[in-house]
């Protein structure tokens, strides 16, 4: 289809039909106008694979929708580390959005895993903002490859499910721009998706959909985003509000109040006309810019999306544990003879979340089938326990005969995980752990045959208590549609696992960052763990964790060697040369994901022990040996400075880590930064240590804050508790010769 002129059509349009323009026109739909040629353009569901209501669009329509590829959940695709394969990804989702003449995904999601208890975890990548970053960079550059729109949600801080369409996220800035704006800011400058979507709750009690500073002077004014924003679904409460902070479109459709209301306001003055044609505007400007992708009859290769989901399934899988049993690790299988397969999971697989990104796979494979065909035999089963949503049965009696097969069993492969109804959008997990009747079967198996591999299926970390039981562990998240074929190729050794932790598994839920401040109370969630968040809060406060963020085993060994680092420039135009030779040590080929880690010991600010920078996945062959190269810039190093509200680099050593996990780090460098200038404006409640730090302040100052001739010089702790004094007190003590009319001048030749 060809696009048509939007200023054209802006131009003739009444002002009741760009009111109506602002709104859809049904749920998936945005508000046609027939008579200046405006089509309407259907958006529709993602983010993992499309979810194109396939009857009316009256209602959210879940269970109800055509047959698209469900890839791997955000969870998994994250935990590949891989952005090219991620593109790939993208680029079919894309491709399947093109061929069902929907303009726009509704995806990606990068919220930050503030907790494992949000519901919604599956759908976001990580617990660090530049894996989640960078993950959404490649899905929204290989989904608008295409010729469709992507939609990056939920901006911002929607980090629950719990009262999600009113709490308010209570967050410092420094926390906001350190942790939770970073992702979107990264997908934002360097892939500009077409539209980006608003979170449904508040941000620090004002709506994310009628935040200004959010929706205009961050977005767009400061990150420079050119495309239209919308609303989630149902998260606009005043029209008029949101249109006047930066809104462009809400969804789904409301009525015609709303439309009245923004009509009424620029007719009264209240709304200025200009800013309702802008979003106007941005909304025609998205339907011509999807309208030649639209409509073109063409198809997709079902089969080759199943195998790139299958490849995407297979890579974002962690092998979490091998332990030797009887001299070397369960992993690979060594043959199919004697193995026995136990878990409902197994033939009834968790492979995608609940809410509305529930895909309908246009084929689904079971890990069951899977291992028979790979080992050409019929592999027995026993289902061991029941789940929620799966077949009806006795527990007692599942497991008594799942143990006697076990007796007598070489391996057993146990397959464990979270059932669906335990995790979704719209409310959060009730608990970290797993149900009791699969950790009650874990424990009988392991009695009697030590040789236990578990498979876990879930959306977000679980704690592992049990682990002891099982020397295998392989998390496969949720894997998709083909995660059954991945599991078979990954546990019979056709394909190395490759997968590594985007989030930390905690030992238990007390030890979690935002343990005592999550959900919140009376409408407001406190973050009050601040910047220490996921792996910046048990690495920061050296507390023993299950797994770390980054670790994931593969079947063969990596060496680090020859580190260095080297540094050029200096504050906000520093960067830092980083490289380091990988070397595959082992027998068999395998990926290893270098991690690049950044200290800060000299902070002048609480700084967490390690914040990743940079890393890289790298393929080698048995005794391959390759140098891997980065370069950090100024923001790699920089916080967010509270009272200069600005990013800066602070002077001094920083250390540079360069590892497989957070925890293991295989080499360091200690480099010597010079940082920028970071005094502020001076006032009368400055401290006295903070006009002594001052260059110009300190010079202004000292006279009046001598000693008089022959006083007595004061001790440390007097000395120590007047520094911290702000100089207006010391005026109103009589502590010093000041007069006000002294100091006023001091302020003002100190910030001239």
């Amino acid at each position: 289809m060809t696009p048509f002129d939007v200023e054209r059509v802006l131009a003739e349009l009444t002002l009741e039909e760009k009111a109506s323009l602002t709104s859809g026109s049904d749920f998936w739909h945005t508000q046609p106008v027939e008579r200046a040629g405006v089509p309407a353009l259907m958006v529709t569901d993602g983010p993992h694979g499309l979810r194109k209501q396939a009857t009316s669009s009256d209602h959210l329509g879940i269970g109800d929708s055509v047959p698209a590829t469900c890839f791997p959940t955000a969870a998994a695709l994250g935990s590949s580390w891989d952005v090219a394969l991620v593109r790939r990804v993208g680029e079919a989702l894309g491709r399947e959005t093109r061929v069902n003449d929907v303009g726009v995904l509704l995806g990606p999601g990068v919220n930050i895993k503030r907790t494992p208890l949000c519901g919604r975890n599956f759908e976001y990548v990580s617990e660090d903002p530049v894996v989640a970053g960078e993950i959404g960079v490649a899905l929204v550059d290989g989904i608008q490859s295409q010729g469709v729109g992507t939609s990056l949600k939920h901006f911002a801080a929607n980090n629950q499910e719990t009262d999600r369409l009113r709490v308010s996220a209570d967050v410092d800035e420094r926390t906001l721009r350190e942790i939770y704006l970073p992702a979107f800011e990264r997908v934002v400058t360097r892939a500009q998706p077409w539209t980006v979507m608003c979170a449904y709750n508040k941000i620090n009690g004002t709506y994310a959909s009628q935040d200004p500073w959010l929706l205009t002077t961050l977005l767009r004014d400061e990150w420079g985003f050119e495309g239209m924003v919308v609303s989630d679904w149902g998260a606009v409460h005043d029209r008029v509000a949101a249109l006047a902070a930066g809104l462009d479109l809400q969804m789904p459709a409301a009525g015609t109040r709303p439309d009245d209301e923004v009509v009424a306001a620029v007719r009264a003055g209240t709304l200025d006309e200009a800013v309702l044609d802008q979003a106007v505007r941005r909304v025609l400007h998205l339907v011509a810019r999807a309208l030649p992708a639209l409509g073109s009859g063409e198809t997709f290769d079902a089969e080759a999306h199943h195998a790139l989901a299958r490849e995407a399934a297979a890579a974002g899988s962690v092998l979490l544990r091998n332990e030797p049993v009887e001299g070397s690790p369960l992993l690979p299988l060594d043959g199919t003879d004697g193995l026995l397969v136990v878990g409902e999971f197994a033939r009834t697989p968790r492979y995608q979340g609940a809410g509305s990104s529930q895909v309908h796979p246009t084929r689904l494979d079971d890990a069951l089938t899977a291992l028979r065909a790979a080992a050409g035999a019929d592999v027995p089963f026993e289902a061991g326990f029941t789940i929620e949503g799966g077949p009806e049965g006795d527990d007692d009696a599942l497991l008594a005969a799942a143990v006697d097969a076990a007796r007598t069993a070489r391996t057993v492969v146990l397959f464990l995980g979270l059932p669906a109804p335990d995790e979704s959008e719209g409310y959060d997990r009730p608990r970290l752990g797993l149900p009791d009747n699969q950790v009650t079967a874990l424990a009988a198996l392991a009695a009697v045959n030590p040789r236990i591999v578990v498979v876990l299926a879930n959306g977000s970390a679980v704690d592992l208590p049990w682990r002891a039981h099982a020397p295998a562990i392989l998390e496969t998240w949720l894997g998709g549609q083909a995660g059954g074929s991945a599991v078979a190729d990954l546990l019979t050794g056709a394909v190395s696992p490759s997968g590594r932790l985007t989030e930390t598994i905690p030992l238990r839920l007390q030890d979690t960052p935002a343990f005592g401040n999550f959900p919140g109370e009376a409408g407001h969630v406190r973050y009050g763990e601040g910047v220490l968040v996921g792996y910046r809060w048990y690495d920061t406060r050296d507390l023993d964790v299950a797994y770390p963020f980054g670790h994931g085993l593969t079947y063969t060994s990596f060496a680090y060697d020859d580190v260095v680092a080297q540094v050029d420039g200096a504050g906000q135009d520093v960067t830092v040369d980083v490289r380091v030779t990988v070397t595959n040590t082992g027998t068999r080929a395998g990926a290893e994901v270098v991690q690049v880690y950044v200290r800060d010991p000299q902070a002048s600010v609480l700084r967490p022990v390690r914040e990743l920078a940079a890393f890289t996945k790298v393929a080698l062959a048995a005794g391959e040996r390759r140098e891997v190269a980065f370069t950090l810039t100024a923001r790699d190093l920089a916080y967010w400075h509270p009272g200069l509200r600005r990013w800066v680099v602070e002077g001094g050593e920083f250390v540079v880590e360069v590892g497989a996990s957070s925890r293991d780090v295989r080499g360091e460098v200690h480099v010597d930064v010079v940082g920028e200038p970071l005094w502020g404006e001076l006032s009368e409640m400055s401290t006295i240590a903070e006009w002594l730090a001052h260059p110009v302040g300190a010079a202004l100052a000292g006279p009046y804050l001598a000693l008089p001739e022959g006083a007595p010089e004061p001790d440390d702790s007097m000395q120590a508790m007047i520094q911290q004094m702000p100089i207006k007190v010391l005026l109103d003590f009589g502590f010093a010769p000041l007069t006000r009319e002294d100091l006023d001048a001091l302020v003002a030749a100190a910030n001239a």
